[in-house]
């Protein structure tokens, strides 16, 4: 019996029946080992060893961190891992990161990094993490192993052994053979295509929101999500659709990401919790460091910008913006509208200070709404904003009628 068939018993029988069934058929070599989780039932075994390599938190240096600490399945995947300073604390006590954890939900569809047309000028598009510095999955997923403000392993040596000692070890010789330890690089390569394979399961790109109901013709708007809509997608006045894309009439789910996956520069505030910021010269300039550093010299205009997020899910998000900055989700819808017109209420002292004053002239201050002035006032009223937040809280997935 394959596992294929296996899998779609085993969704109709339950976790437990589907282990007596695989001990009764003497299992397969293409089945996982029993007993399975109920979130793991329909996994194919290399989605399953993603799924345990994920939630593992023996891989991290001390133990206790795993990849689901920071991208918490009740969070959307995302979440900080608890913290409460806009980002998340690392394996070794007292260290933080210096950006906002992006949900891994909907990451899937970011395309590889790369350079678009648009008039006379080249924009950059697409990559993993917030700076487009990685292209694939398969890539983004090695990378917290080794940072020592995250997982802090200090080598792929050292993320071999744990593996080879994990309760995933067997599970993995099955699915990429018995050498699969015999060095860093494949039991590194094995780990990192599994969490992809993982990251690439319906769970991480459901498409269940309100938002998706209503497009299906099964639920209708609120009045109040109906006008926060209509602002959403109004040229002159919310304009959020202008990058936060979608496709109203398509029905392919992957034209409603509501993202275009390109970069900006929005002058988001400096948030002073982050311990790396107690440095006043310490800047993160996204596509100009420090995570990457081929931009900086030959495109300074990008200095400052971060790739645009998607919005799903994005009520569930513990922090805004690429700093976590902003608390809640009111506040960064107010902020767009009210950065240039009220900019003491976002900013100690002058304007875009987490940007050297030589980054400022990168701002965007030229779109609606961002070319709003005290003169003009914002381009919304509170009750506008309170329609948009109703809206953007209609892109949480997992709803219900």
């Amino acid at each position: 019996m394959s596992s294929i068939t296996l899998h779609r018993i085993g969704r109709a029988l339950g976790a437990a029946s589907l282990a007596l069934l695989l001990v009764a058929c003497g299992g397969d070599a293409a089945a996982p080992p029993v007993p399975l989780a109920s979130d793991e039932l329909g996994l194919s075994r290399l989605e399953l060893i993603g799924k345990r390599i994920f939630f593992d938190t023996s891989l991290s240096e001390p133990r206790g961190q795993s990849c689901g600490s920071c991208h918490d399945p009740q969070r959307a995947f995302g979440g900080n891992a608890g913290s409460s300073i806009g980002v998340a604390p690392g394996a070794i006590a007292g260290r933080f990161g210096s950006r906002n954890v992006p949900t891994a939900m909907y990451a899937a569809f970011v395309p590889p990094f790369r350079f678009e047309r648009d008039g006379d000028e080249e924009i950059p598009v697409g990559g993993l993490f917030l700076d487009g510095r990685v292209n694939t999955l398969e890539e983004q997923a090695g990378k917290p192993f080794f940072n020592p403000l995250e997982m802090a392993l200090p080598d792929a040596a050292a993320l071999r052994d744990r593996l080879a000692a994990s309760s995933v070890a067997a599970l993995m010789r099955e699915e990429f053979g018995s050498q699969v330890f015999a060095s860093p690089e494949l039991a590194l390569a094995a780990a990192t295509r599994a969490i992809a394979a993982f990251e690439r399961t319906p769970r991480f790109a459901p498409f269940s929101s309100k938002y998706d109901a209503v497009r299906r013709g099964q639920a209708s708007f609120s009045a109040q999500e109906a006008r926060g809509l209509a602002l959403f997608t109004d040229e002159a006045k919310g304009n959020c659709a202008a990058c936060h894309v979608f496709k109203a009439d398509s029905k392919l789910d992957a034209d409603h990401l509501f993202t275009d996956f390109t970069y900006d520069n929005i002058g988001v505030p400096r948030n002073r919790r982050i311990p790396a910021n107690a440095d006043a010269a310490h800047f993160d300039l996204g596509l100009c460091g420090p995570g990457r550093s081929d931009l900086a010299a030959q495109r300074p205009e990008l200095c400052g910008a971060f790739r645009v997020p998607t919005l799903r899910n994005v009520e569930q998000r513990p922090a805004y913006f690429h700093n976590g900055a902003i608390r809640t989700l009111r506040d960064a819808v107010a902020f767009y509208f009210t950065r240039e017109t009220d900019p003491l209420r976002w900013y100690q002292g002058a304007k875009y200070d987490d940007l050297p004053e030589a980054y400022h002239g990168n701002v965007n201050i030229s779109e609606v709404p961002y070319d709003a002035t005290p003169a003009t006032g914002p381009r919304v009223s509170d009750a506008e904003i309170d329609d948009l937040v109703a809206f953007l809280r209609a892109l949480t997935d997992g709803w219900k009628p």
